[in-house]
């Protein structure tokens, strides 16, 4: 079982999206099932609707998923595997104030070594933990031997007992943490490798003590994806607009550019275009690089260009409000000036818009436009074009800047007999 596990606190990031990407690859190669968990028990941060924007990307990107899982509705078997670690002295009351806490972190950083929890309620006696009526939170004791895993991109990893320290595990709430309802659920639903984010790198051994400590054996396998930079070398982060996979589809980006982007990066493919379903066919997580990779806008705007293209034309002239296989082929004359849906559709938008041209072009503009309101349909462009000379008079620079003004909006653009043979239906609403 592989699983996609996403925190409805944010738009989805482009680091996630290849997470949930290559998770569904990996299933489909090995003929698992693969869910999406929503971990929801964050509840102060968590943003209402955000987990089915969440669902419904991933349906724009077809992502198919077997089943969704939200992580809240395990509370009961959280706080049932705590209770069990406490029975087994495995885990601990702990009641320490956060003002303590804070006092001891500030010792530890003017002494200059990391704080580590220092045990004061693990000494605690049964008849001292059950006469103190303060609230507390659960903690689980520290492993006594190191722990090590492979990761299938970067190698092994071993921490030692005082990486890992007496971590939380229920809030005072009696909420879990993430990374203890992480480790249950991971278990309650048979995950069999899990493909996340390098920042989890640490969150591993962490989440295999908890398992180890309640007895499950299963290995699961584990590959940390590397970060993704943007242009000036560092994480991505909220101020990079490109981070958002929702910005980058009310852009115009196809998810099909995208997928085909976030599958490339940082990555040996047999071609650098593709879809997800041939990339199902050679994807190699190992030939992933262990290294972070840049995000690069212009590229993305290369592949959605091919991608576009590709599209059937009739498709591309629905996603960008037609209905109709001419605007889809006239659509992809703008690829060359054009990279995204959004600025196709401004492109195609202007072809049917009021058109005000220069002053230096209105006398002749206006000519051309009475000349096209009075022309018989010509299904070729050279008969077109002969009808508006012979009934103007005009030729040259002052034949054809206004006509593609009055055909296009603009001055310059695809050519004219190219774009005629796609709007020679629709001159009487384009010179309205």
């Amino acid at each position: 079982m592989f699983r996609f596990a996403p925190s409805p606190t944010g738009d989805m990031h482009i680091g996630n999206l290849k997470v949930a990407i290559l998770n569904y690859i990996l299933a489909k190669q090995n003929d698992e099932k693969f869910i999406i968990r929503i971990e929801d028990t964050d509840k102060e941060r968590n943003i209402e609707g955000k987990d089915r924007e969440i669902l419904e990307i991933l349906d724009k990107f077809d992502i198919k998923y077997d089943n969704v899982i939200y992580q809240s509705h395990n509370l009961k078997f959280h706080q049932q595997f705590a209770s069990q670690l406490l029975m087994e002295r495995k885990a601990f009351a702990c009641f320490c104030s956060e003002e303590e806490l804070e006092r001891k972190r500030e010792e530890a950083k003017k002494r200059k070594i990391a704080y580590r929890y220092d045990g004061t309620c693990e000494k605690l006696s049964d008849a001292e933990v059950l006469n103190n009526e303060k609230p507390f939170v659960v903690r689980i004791k520290k492993p006594t031997h190191p722990i090590s895993f492979k990761d299938e991109i970067k190698g092994e990893f071993t921490f030692e007992p005082d990486d890992i320290d007496s971590f939380v595990i229920l809030r005072r709430d009696k909420t879990p943490t993430y990374n203890f309802a992480c480790a249950i659920d991971d278990m309650l639903n048979d995950i069999s490798f899990v493909i996340r984010g390098e920042d989890h790198i640490s969150n591993t051994p962490k989440q295999i003590l908890i398992r180890n400590y309640i007895g499950y054996d299963k290995e699961i396998k584990y590959a940390h994806l590397p970060i993704i930079l943007n242009k000036e070398g560092k994480k991505m982060s909220k101020r990079d607009k490109a981070s958002s996979v929702k910005w980058l589809l009310e852009e115009g980006f196809l998810p099909e550019a995208i997928t085909n982007y976030l599958i490339l990066l940082g990555n040996k493919t047999p071609k650098e275009i593709f879809t997800l379903k041939e990339a199902i066919e050679w994807f190699d997580i190992k030939n992933l690089s262990k290294s972070s990779a840049k995000f690069d806008l212009d590229k993305l705007r290369f592949l959605n260009r091919e991608h576009i293209k590709m599209l059937d034309s009739l498709n591309l002239a629905k996603r960008i409000g037609y209905h109709d296989k001419d605007i889809g082929d006239l659509a992809k004359l703008y690829t060359e000036e054009a990279s995204t849906l959004k600025e196709i559709k401004e492109k195609i938008s202007k072809i049917f818009s009021s058109k005000t041209p220069p002053l230096e072009f209105k006398e002749n503009f206006d000519k051309i436009v009475e000349s096209i309101k009075k022309a018989p349909h010509f299904e070729e462009f050279d008969d077109f074009k002969k009808y508006i000379t012979e009934t103007t008079s005009l030729k040259g620079k002052n034949l054809f800047k206004p006509l593609r003004i009055a055909l296009t909006g603009e001055e310059h653009g695809p050519n004219l007999s190219d774009i005629y043979a796609h709007i020679k239906n629709y001159l009487p609403e384009i010179v309205k």
